[in-house]
């Protein structure tokens, strides 16, 4: 085994960290998964106890815009290619054992005009920030995710991957640790520009 295959997460570890965070998941990052409810949904996670939890807010909040909760490898998404106007993917990719290939599953299941939007952990370059992120990678991936995740790797890929191209790169407040970052596949009309009311989005 490799130096960087040891140090990537392991399908197992993230399916356990996102397993102990279940039950306070709607405490930490609940408020951001607010809008957009007005879409169909497909929901997907890696860990059933997630998926659990959140099976129960469906039922508890009425939702009939969810159109299903799936069990489901984030690299390998059993849709068929073109399946979604939007693919949202908030705090996932520095967490996946492989994020290129999880992109390359983005793109494939969406539509030309759609868009992946992603809210993501992008490593420092250089300084304090940097040293502290490199220090700390051992505890964070206990936890399920990385730290030190350059944004080299997102430019990178959408360099690679014919038909995509970057719209939006943001800081996210409060301290601009996490980015909105934001890919469009060629072809039709963007989803998120359109907010069409029937968009079917994946999340």
């Amino acid at each position: 085994m490799s130096v960087l295959s040891r140090a990537e997460l392991d399908k197992e570890t993230i399916a356990k960290a996102y397993a102990r965070w279940a039950p306070v998941y709607d405490l930490v990052f609940g408020a951001v998964f607010e809008r957009g409810r007005s879409n169909r949904l497909c929901g997907v996670d890696i860990s059933e106890p997630m998926l659990r939890k959140a099976q129960q807010r469906v039922v508890e909040l009425g939702l009939p815009n969810v159109e299903g909760l799936w069990v489901m490898d984030a690299e390998h998404l059993s849709f068929p290619d073109a399946s979604f106007d939007v693919v949202v993917a908030q705090y996932v990719i520095t967490t996946v054992p492989n994020p290129e290939a999880t992109l390359d599953e983005f793109a494939r299941v969406l539509k030309p005009g759609g868009e992946i939007v992603l809210v993501s952990r992008v490593g420092a370059e250089a300084g304090l920030r940097r040293a502290l992120e490199r220090w700390f990678a051992p505890a964070a991936r206990k936890l399920g995710w990385r730290t030190e995740f350059s944004w080299e790797r997102y430019a990178d890929w959408a360099k690679r991957c014919r038909g995509m191209r970057l719209v939006e790169r943001r800081a996210m407040p409060p301290f601009g640790h996490f980015s909105l970052i934001r890919f469009s596949k060629v072809g039709g009309t963007s989803a998120a520009r359109a907010a069409k009311p029937s968009a079917r989005a994946a999340v």
